[in-house]
Formats: C-alpha cells, sequence, structure tokens
C-alpha cells in the first residue's frame, strides 16, 4: 500500500510539472541583429569546421527570413481568397 502511494505521488508530481511547463512554453527566437551577423560572418571566414558551421548557422537563418515573408504571403492570398468567397 505505501509503495503504491509513493508511485502515484511521484506520478502526480512529474504530471504537475509537464502540465505547468506546457503552459508556460516559449518559442526560441535568435536575436543576434547586426553584431551577430558581422560576429557569424568573420567565423564563416576562418574555414574549417567553425567556418562551416558559422556559413550553415548564416544560411539557416536566411532561409527563416525567406520563409516567413512567404508565410505572410500565403496568408494574405488566403485572406483574399476568403473574400472573394473562394
Amino acid at each position: 500500500m505505501r509503495h503504491g502511494r509513493r508511485i502515484g505521488a511521484m506520478v502526480a508530481i512529474f504530471a504537475a510539472g509537464w502540465l505547468c511547463g506546457a503552459v508556460t512554453q516559449r518559442n526560441a527566437h535568435a536575436q543576434l541583429g547586426d553584431v551577430g551577423k558581422s560576429v557569424m560572418d568573420k567565423a564563416g571566414e576562418q574555414g574549417g569546421a567553425l567556418g562551416a558551421a558559422a556559413k550553415l548557422g548564416t544560411s539557416i537563418g536566411d532561409i527563416q527570413k525567406n520563409l516567413d515573408a512567404l508565410q505572410k504571403n500565403v496568408d494574405t492570398l488566403k485572406s483574399i481568397q476568403s473574400l472573394l468567397g473562394g
């Protein structure tokens, strides 16, 4: 009986922690700005593994910006389509 209560308490604590974590979850956003971009550009010029990783990071950032712009365009087109009754 004691063993069952202990397991039940552990499950309840885990569930409460998971619920609080799921409710307060925040999205991560890179906030490097111009300073971070210049640092990444300098690291990309170094070559080797560090340079390759820096170039990859810069490319991923550029891709994300393009995807955000495309998503904005898709949302605009969807709103126009709904206004036209499509």
